[in-house]
């Protein structure tokens, strides 16, 4: 299990880095997440929640869909939308409804490599959006309307971990791309 990074934390507004690794570590990665999302629990957990800056996440929706998505690219097979509760593991406790697409198909790979394709409606189309939306520095408030986002920034103010979503950052001793590394 891993500590899931806060709303405040750099890690969640940095786009992540394609995988080009399908190694160990990978596959040590999507245990990690999937172990600390059925922890936490939650429906989705996407690997710049803990910290690492690649394009990975894990799904567990409804009991009956579970799996990971490596490098995810998604397409809308329409305009339908869905509006609905949602909720972050990065900005635990608070709900707000937030429009999605109804439907998405996310093509992408496994943590050895293979194509894979992921396709759902309803809670997993949902999921699938906002993992995604992680991956490339985007949370869910960002997406509420101008109302609703304002109620949610002042509930995230609000919240008894919001002094904890700061983090020190270290300089890493390691190549890092000029990158600070979060502890």
């Amino acid at each position: 299990m891993q500590p899931i990074r806060l709303f405040g934390d750099p890690v969640l507004r940095t786009a992540a880095e394609q995988v080009v690794d399908f190694d160990k570590e990978l596959r040590t990665l999507v245990a990690d997440l999937s172990a600390t999302m059925l922890d936490a629990p939650g429906q989705g957990l996407a690997a710049p929640q803990i910290g690492v800056g690649l394009r990975v996440f894990t799904y567990h929706v409804d009991d009956s869909m579970s799996g990971h998505l490596v490098n995810p690219v998604l397409h809308f097979p329409s305009d339908e939308e869905q509006d609905g509760p949602e909720g972050c593991l990065s900005i635990p406790g608070l709900t707000f409804d937030c429009k999605r697409k109804a439907h998405v198909v996310a093509h992408g790979q496994n943590m050895f490599g293979d194509p894979i394709t992921v396709e759902g409606t309803a809670n997993l189309a949902r999921c699938v959006q906002h993992e995604t939306d992680h991956l490339d520095g985007v949370l869910f408030v960002d997406r509420l309307d101008a109302d609703t986002r304002k109620a949610a920034m002042r509930a995230i103010r609000d919240a008894p971990w919001a002094d904890l979503a700061n983090p020190t950052i270290k300089v890493s001793p390691h190549a890092s791309a000029g990158r600070g590394i979060l502890p």
